[in-house]
């Protein structure tokens, strides 16, 4: 008897497809049933823990990477996962056998394979009481997520949430007023406190991603609003908003948005954008949810979690350059065309390079991706200094209504 993923589908009489469809709705009204019941933790614990975890031995080229990046040498390839790793990354039968839909009998949850190559971090991340408090351990799991572990393990057991926590303050008044300090966890951070994070770009000579953020009366009060008068490399809102036709542009995505200042310009004008962001050194995360927008806790290197050619705009400012390995930039940017609908506009805002880059490197790729070129423009990146030949491109991109090859 061939495996259920190797069937193939053959022709079924009538009373079959009954019991299909019997079966079909008794699986529906099972998955409500567990989605409102609560399992014992007893039990729950009890399967993964009575016996020894199994090992998973990794390929030799992941072996050796793995030994060249870690302070502690293992005397094999073998390493031993925890058994909450395990029971999550195990192959679970489907309660009903073979479904169509999945075109096999079982279901294998993601996680991001890079996890198992640091077996260290994820053995402390995965260490917690089932059903219990999460360990205070945000630093580490960022420390994965940014390392290829994504998505991270999904875990069984409730976060810390603060201790006073009180309801956010209504829209619109929360796009331009600091939360309240009680709404943040701020154990991970070197600032404790949101007056803190306002007056670092004043007070802390150390660097830090996104310093000035935090003072929306600063900096942010007039990003991509009011006269173009600086540099025609800021291009407004309001501008970008009018190569397409009123009320054609309604949602979209903001890679690396920091606090969410474009995504709530945005929303002033009725146009909704989830902004991704990480917390780095900062609470980054919270406070985009504190202003009314939406945060999306994930890095560039995650597959966009949209379906194709769905999303009007995509906004990235500084983020996308040339930090990134080049063909990692060449993925997300193909990446960022699958999920724009045809004639959708893709705003890439202050792309920093160095030197002859530009025209040997980046702007080729760009090119090679297959967008219409609307507004273009490149210039000098002066802020540190100009021995180091650093450049800047801000262009806005569409997506061609009819396929570009």
């Amino acid at each position: 008897m061939q495996p259920a993923m190797d069937a193939t589908p053959k022709s079924r009489p009538i009373i079959h497809n009954l019991l299909f469809l019997s079966l079909l709705f008794s699986s529906n009204l099972l998955t409500y049933l567990i989605s409102t019941t609560s399992y014992s933790s007893r039990f729950l614990h009890s399967t993964i823990t009575d016996s020894a975890p199994p090992t998973i031995t990794l390929p030799s080229t992941v072996h050796q990477e793995y030994h060249q990046s870690s302070s502690e040498s293992k005397s094999s390839a073998e390493i031993e996962l925890l058994p909450e790793f395990l029971a999550l990354t195990s192959q679970q039968k489907l309660p009903f056998g073979f479904n169509p839909n999945f075109g096999a009998d079982f279901i294998l949850p993601p996680v991001g394979r890079p996890c198992t190559q640091f077996p260290d971090e994820l053995n402390r991340y995965m260490s917690y009481q089932v059903n219990g408090s999460c360990p205070d351990d945000e630093r580490l799991a960022q420390k994965l997520l940014l390392k290829g572990c994504e998505p991270l393990p999904r875990r069984r057991c409730r976060p810390a949430a603060p201790g006073e926590y009180v309801e956010p303050y209504s829209v619109p008044e929360s796009y331009w007023k600091i939360p309240p300090d009680s709404s943040v966890v701020w154990t991970a951070y070197s600032c404790k406190n949101y007056t803190c994070l306002v007056n670092r770009v004043r007070n802390q000579k150390a660097f830090d991603d996104c310093k000035d953020c935090f003072d929306l009366q600063g900096p942010e009060k007039g990003r991509w609003v009011g006269p173009n008068t600086k540099s025609n490399l800021n291009f407004t809102i309001d501008e970008v908003l009018a190569v397409k036709k009123p009320g054609t542009i309604r949602i979209g995505l903001d890679i690396g948005g920091g606090v969410g200042t474009f995504a709530v310009r945005m929303a002033e004008r009725n146009v909704t954008i989830v902004t991704t962001s990480i917390n780095l050194n900062g609470p980054f995360n919270n406070f985009i949810a504190s202003r009314g927008v939406i945060p999306l806790y994930m890095t560039i290197s995650q597959r966009l979690p949209f379906f194709d050619n769905t999303l009007d705009i995509i906004h990235s400012m500084h983020v996308l350059s040339n930090w990134i390995p080049t063909t990692l930039l060449n993925f997300l940017l193909f990446d960022i065309y699958r999920v724009l609908r045809p004639g959708g506009i893709f705003w890439l805002d202050h792309f920093f390079c160095v030197g002859d880059q530009m025209e040997q490197v980046y702007i080729p790729l760009i090119e090679t991706i297959g967008f219409t070129k609307v507004k273009w423009a490149v210039g000098r990146k002066l802020d540190r200094g100009p021995e180091l030949r650093e450049m800047y491109l801000s262009a806005v991109l569409e997506k061609p209504l009819k396929n570009s090859w």
